[in-house]
C-alpha cells in the first residue's frame, strides 16, 4: 500500500470532473421539480445525450457541436415526456420510467456503430500565469469549458429562483398550480419550458461522460448517475447550493475509492465501489433532516378546468 502515490491536486481536479455530469443533470431536474413536475426519466435523457453528443462529435469532428446535439437530444426526449404529462395528463411516475427505458434502448440501438471509436478531444481553458500556479493552477484553472459552465449554471439557477420574477412565478406554479392558474399564469407553458430545460441539462451531463470523463461510447455508460441526480435533488431540499455540495461529495468519494484501489489499500474492492453511494446518501439524509422545501404541487396533474 502506497498512499504517497495519490496526488492531492490531481485528486481534487478529478473530483471536479467526476461531479460535473451529476451536477448538470441535477440542476436541470431541480428546476423541473420546482415547477411541480416529477420527471424520473433523467437516466434516459442522460444516456440519449451521451450517444447524441458522441455520434455528432465523431461525425463532425467538433465536440462543441456534439454538446449542442446532446442538449437537443435530451430536450427532444423530455418533450415527449411533456406531451404525455402536460397534454395527455399521463401519470408522471410511469411516464418518467418509460422515458428511461426508451432512452436506454434507443441509445443502445444507434450506438452500435460507435463502439471502440474515440471522439475529438475537447480543449482545456488555460489562463497564462494562473494555470502554472502550484496546486491551485491544476485544481482551478486547467479544466474544460463545460466544467466551468456547470458551476456558472448552478449560480445562475440560484439567482434565477431567488431573485427574479420569472423564478418566483415558476416556484409559485410548483407550490400551488391552481392558485397560479387563477392569477393568470400559464401553468402548462411554464412547466413545458422547465421540462425542456431539464432535458437539455441531462443531455449535456450525459455527453460530458462520453466526451470528457470517459471519452468513448459504451452501452449504459451513465451507470445510474441519473438516479443519483434524482435523489440528490430531494436530499438537497431543492436548493442549488445543496446540489453543488452533494455532487462534489459524490464525485470526491468516487475518485477517492479509485485512487485507494490503485494504491493497493487492503479493503475489498466491492466495499470501496459502494462507498461513494453509501456515504453520499448518509450525509445528504442528515442534511435533508432540516426543514424540507418540497414543492406543494410536485407530481400532481394539472388541468385548466380545475
Amino acid at each position: 500500500m502506497d498512499l504517497t502515490a495519490i496526488s492531492p491536486a490531481l485528486l481534487v481536479a478529478s473530483l471536479m470532473v467526476a461531479a460535473t455530469p451529476l451536477l448538470l443533470a441535477a440542476i436541470g431536474e431541480l428546476v423541473v421539480e420546482r415547477a411541480g413536475v416529477l420527471n424520473l426519466g433523467v437516466e434516459g435523457m442522460m444516456i440519449t445525450g451521451a450517444i447524441c453528443g458522441f455520434a455528432i462529435s465523431v461525425e463532425t469532428g467538433s465536440p462543441y457541436i456534439g454538446l449542442i446535439a446532446a442538449a437537443l437530444g435530451g430536450a427532444a426526449l423530455s418533450l415527449l415526456f411533456a406531451l404525455l404529462t402536460q397534454f395527455a395528463l399521463a401519470n408522471q411516475v410511469a411516464s418518467g420510467l418509460a422515458l428511461t427505458l426508451f432512452g436506454l434502448g434507443f441509445s443502445a440501438l444507434i450506438g452500435q456503430g460507435y463502439v471502440g471509436l474515440k471522439p475529438p478531444s475537447m480543449g482545456r481553458l488555460s489562463i497564462p500565469g494562473l494555470s502554472d500556479l502550484p496546486f491551485f493552477g491544476r485544481v482551478l484553472f486547467g479544466h474544460d469549458p463545460v466544467l466551468y459552465f456547470g458551476l456558472a449554471l448552478t449560480l445562475a439557477t440560484w439567482i434565477f429562483l431567488r431573485f427574479t420574477r420569472a423564478g418566483l412565478v415558476l416556484r409559485a406554479v410548483g407550490e400551488n398550480h391552481d392558485a397560479a392558474h387563477a392569477l393568470g399564469y400559464k401553468v402548462v407553458r411554464i412547466r413545458i419550458l422547465a421540462i425542456l430545460f431539464g432535458g437539455a441539462c441531462a443531455g449535456l451531463g450525459g455527453a460530458y461522460i462520453s466526451l470528457v470523463r470517459v471519452p468513448q461510447w459504451t452501452e449504459g455508460m451513465t451507470a445510474g448517475i441519473g438516479w443519483i441526480a434524482l435523489a440528490l435533488v430531494v436530499f438537497a431540499s431543492w436548493k442549488p447550493g445543496g446540489l453543488l455540495l452533494g455532487a462534489y461529495l459524490f464525485g470526491g468519494l468516487t475518485v477517492l475509492q479509485l485512487n485507494l484501489q490503485a494504491a493497493g489499500v487492503a479493503i475489498p474492492v466491492e466495499y470501496l465501489a459502494m462507498s461513494p453511494y453509501l456515504i453520499t446518501i448518509v450525509v445528504l439524509v442528515f442534511l435533508s433532516s432540516r426543514r424540507s422545501l418540497t414543492p406543494g404541487s410536485l407530481g400532481r396533474i394539472f388541468h385548466a378546468s380545475n
